[in-house]
């Protein structure tokens, strides 16, 4: 057995479904140990304000400090995160454990945090956004990332990912969500029933692509699509990075001025 055999199979069957608010905490530990890996792992307050936050979210949402130490209780007791203190500080951070119970790099772990805090989307999208995170030189790169993810059951498709307005979506759904797998497969290649989303989409889609390169396949065109809607979204996700940090360095100012007495 390989050292990725010994590392993938258990992990594929200790990774099961999570809830909602598991997914949104996991997939804003992941974001943030990639976007601002200096602030990082997250106080309770740095992660709640993260969950909350209204960029690069699907749906918003507004969980309070409660939530969040209740969740995280949950996922530490599955081995997906763990509590961490640092030097000289009182509270306690949070990191996830992904790289270990999993094996997923950089990479993976950028796709599966939009598809966690985001939900379906295109592939010219999802490339844009895990971009942010981690490099993803082409969509043929995020196909093979994908591919990998598939044949774990970790993320499906709407068809196979070199038709164009193909949508992914991430496989870790509880049984009670069946419908958000609507005409979705996680088998690599399979093309499931098509849904009613996927048949709009599929004659949208040339409208879409309507700015052309020379030399460029209708994939290239879809990635730089994505890539030209996107710059508005950047600058608010920066702006939400700002926010955090400011946060998360007022936490370290709190607990240097309580060492000291101040």
């Amino acid at each position: 057995m390989t050292q990725d055999d010994s590392t993938q199979e258990p992990s594929h069957e200790h990774l099961a479904p999570l809830s909602k608010k598991e997914r949104r905490v996991l997939g804003t530990l992941i974001e943030k140990s990639l976007t601002t890996p200096e602030y990082y792992p997250l106080t309770i307050k740095a992660l709640t304000t993260g969950c909350n936050q209204k960029s690069n979210r699907s749906p918003l949402s507004s969980y309070d400090e409660y939530d969040a130490e209740e969740i995280l209780d949950g996922l530490r007791s599955r081995g997906l995160i763990a509590a961490v203190q640092t030097a000289g500080g009182r509270a306690e951070r949070y990191r996830h454990l992904l790289r270990d119970q999993v094996g997923w790099k950089n990479a993976s772990l950028a796709i599966m945090a939009e598809l966690l805090l985001r939900g379906r989307q295109q592939l010219g999208e999802l490339r844009s956004r895990a971009n942010r995170m981690a490099t993803i030189d082409s969509l043929d790169q995020l196909r093979e990332e994908l591919r990998q993810l598939m044949q774990n059951g970790y993320v499906q498709a709407s068809g196979d990912l070199h038709r164009r307005g193909i949508e992914v979506d991430h496989g870790l759904y509880l049984d009670t969500e069946q419908n958000k797998s609507q005409g979705l497969s996680s088998a690599p290649g399979q093309s499931p029933q098509q849904s009613p989303r996927q048949s709009v989409k599929d004659v949208s889609e040339p409208q879409t692509e309507s700015i052309n390169r020379a030399g460029q396949s209708n994939e290239q065109q879809s990635g730089q699509t994505a890539a030209i809607s996107e710059p508005q979204i950047d600058y608010r996700d920066e702006i939400e990075e700002l926010k955090n940090m400011v946060l998360q360095l007022e936490d370290r100012i709190s607990e240097l001025e309580r060492q000291l007495g101040v």
